[in-house]
């Protein structure tokens, strides 16, 4: 039976130095010289041999049955989450669909072959052959075949699927059918990611989407070859998925011990408020809490005391990337460094920590925030080095101070903040005139930000009331989550807030983050709408990184010349999770190292 853990800070640190020490004390495979492998990782380096069992963050114990239900917000409309219109319910991707290999939730970025049983690196590192399992099956009992594998590159690839896969997979030439089971990806150059990437591609039947089109409105549930089956849809309010009892990898080392319950619904509200109120009245079992009022304030009463529902802290080692306010440079009003510059310096951080956020929260001070990859002091050796061309392009703060972000903390305060401010502005072209900023054209400095959460309505009060001070006629509105999501894809925002996640060995995706390749591209996660040439090939030698050493240079790199731009007004982040749940589960002993609360859920089991 899993030990709660308690929310005791020191008894968390315990824990999570426990996990790293048996991390460090497991046996580590070497597979950089593997002809075929069983597992890929970023530097040849894996931590289960060919023949583990399960991973270590699962049990043994773990028994099948009961019904999991969880929520989302908002509503959904299609039953495809790999294209742009629309909005798929939650669960679909990890449920229903599977990629070649499996993520390991203990390593950075290590694989092992679910689909995919044999995966060969060429030499070149050109190339990755991938043999398919022969009993991998889709749900409705036809074999995955490489026909399907190589459809499956060819539609993401396409214009039919979400614009983010045309970019990220960019770099994967194109497939070629060896034999009856066997394909090959042949790549355009060297990456040495891009095995890993390639085998994340989620495998689709050829055959139902020869029936149904890929970006097909409809709400005909798919086949995968997932654990799960779509059971029923009540369009927009809930959907219900079902184990499937011919699950072909029920005992695959990479899925023992998991998706142990017999149905997962999730049910959706209209926001997170509502949400609270409902999982306190018993109508889904399991929250994952990103409000800190709601940590500190909603959820307490009898039930919490008498441990009918639990409340816990999950220590993790995830990358935290950057959650700041995004100004969208495509409005003129934000194309100037130095205003963006002096709205930031109008956000009062450690009133919101103090008074709204019970001190939960720590200030976003990179865009690799609780990383090793964070850009720290001044920059030195290889991450200098990649610097000093772009000397004369880029601010002197770049060289000459670290990552600092404005602060209202000891010694400092709002006002100094706001005076500061307003010289920036004036030194931008924008004065005061009668309460309203005005520029040299009379234009008025009138700006939305743009919210699909109501929670963040009263940070947004406090800010808005500060740049008021300053001339700013600011406001913000709260909209439905599914126009939401419809106005970030055309980029119809002015300002909002967003989470830049990144992962333990940032690759690809950067390109969609900050790319100018990205910045027009409808869908894309490039919100701010960076053009900067220097930005792009900082991005590109984080991409084609060939050591650990080289990757955290560029990386801390790119920090500084994201962080000088002022980009974002930095945020925050906690890095543990803040889970609620109803007592009635089991779990294993272990957590994993990198992870989100639903991939941890999905190792538990009802008791």
């Amino acid at each position: 039976m899993k030990k709660k853990i308690a929310s005791s800070p020191l008894l968390i640190q315990y824990i999570l130095v426990m996990l790293l020490a048996i991390a460090a004390s497991m046996p580590v495979i070497d597979v950089s010289k593997c002809h075929a492998a069983h597992g890929i990782s970023i530097d040849g380096k894996l931590r289960y041999p060919p023949d583990f069992k399960k991973f270590d963050y699962t049990s043994d114990q773990a028994q099948k049955g009961g019904a999991l239900v969880l929520h989302d917000l908002g509503s959904f409309d299609k039953m495809n989450p790999y294209t742009l219109k629309g909005s798929a319910p939650s669960g679909l991707d990890n449920l229903v669909f599977e990629t070649l290999a499996a993520s390991s939730l203990d390593e950075p970025f290590a694989s092992y072959g679910l689909i995919a049983k044999d995966i060969e690196l060429a030499n070149d590192r050109l190339s990755v052959t991938y043999t398919i399992d022969e009993n991998a099956r889709f749900s409705d009992g036809t074999p995955i075949t490489p026909e399907d594998v190589q459809f499956s590159l060819n539609i993401l690839k396409s214009e039919a699927a979400h614009p983010f896969y045309q970019a990220y997979l960019q770099d994967i030439k194109g497939s070629e059918i060896l034999d009856n089971n066997r394909v090959r990806f042949d790549f355009v150059r060297v990456n040495r990611e891009l095995h890993l990437i390639a085998s994340q591609v989620p495998i689709f039947s050829k055959k139902f989407y020869g029936e149904h089109p890929f970006d097909d409105p409809s709400m005909v549930p798919p086949i995968g070859s997932g654990p799960y089956v779509v059971d029923s849809v009540n369009p927009g309010k809930s959907i219900t998925y079902k184990r499937n009892p011919d699950y072909w990898a029920i005992n695959h080392p990479t899925r023992k011990g998991m998706f142990n319950f017999d149905t997962v619904t999730f049910k959706y509200f209209r926001d997170q408020i509502v949400s609270v109120e409902a999982f306190k009245a018993n109508e889904f079992d399991f929250m994952y809490i990103n409000i800190a009022k709601q940590w500190a304030r909603d959820l307490v009463g009898p039930k919490f005391d008498s441990k009918q529902i639990m409340k816990e802290y999950l220590p993790h080692r995830n990358n935290q990337g950057m959650q700041g306010f995004v100004f969208n440079l495509r409005n003129s009003l934000f194309q100037d460094r130095r205003v963006r510059a002096a709205l930031g310096m109008a956000f009062d951080f450690e009133w919101a920590n103090n008074k709204l956020f019970f001190n939960e929260y720590t200030r976003s001070a990179s865009y690799f925030s609780n990383s090793d990859l964070a850009a720290r002091n001044l920059p030195e050796g290889l991450e200098l080095e990649y610097l000093l061309p772009f000397k004369d392009q880029l601010p002197p703060e770049v060289f000459i101070q670290p990552l600092t972000p404005f602060s209202t903390g000891p010694s400092n305060s709002l006002r100094d903040n706001l005076r500061n401010a307003k010289k920036t502005l004036a030194e931008a072209g924008w004065t005061v005139q009668d309460g309203r900023l005005i520029n040299t054209e009379g234009k008025s400095f009138d700006f939305e930000i743009l919210l699909v959460s109501p929670s963040f309505e009263r940070v947004m009060a406090g800010y808005v009331n500060n740049l008021k001070k300053l001339g700013v006629n600011a406001s913000y509105r709260t909209i439905d989550p599914a126009l939401y999501i419809d106005r970030l894809n055309r980029f119809d925002f002015d300002m909002t807030v967003h989470v830049f996640g990144q992962s333990q060995s940032p690759g690809n995706e950067q390109r969609d983050y900050w790319h100018s390749s990205s910045a027009d591209r409808s869908g894309s996660r490039n919100l701010i709408g960076i053009k900067d040439p220097i930005v792009d090939q900082l991005v590109e030698k984080i991409i084609y990184a060939e050591t650990q050493e080289e990757l955290s240079a560029s990386c801390k790199a790119l920090d500084r010349v994201l962080w000088y731009g002022y980009y974002v007004v930095p945020n925050w982040y906690v890095a543990r999770h803040r889970v609620s749940y109803w007592n009635k589960f089991k779990r294993p002993e272990a957590l994993p190292l990198y992870y989100n609360p639903i991939q941890a859920l999905m190792t538990w089991w009802m008791k």
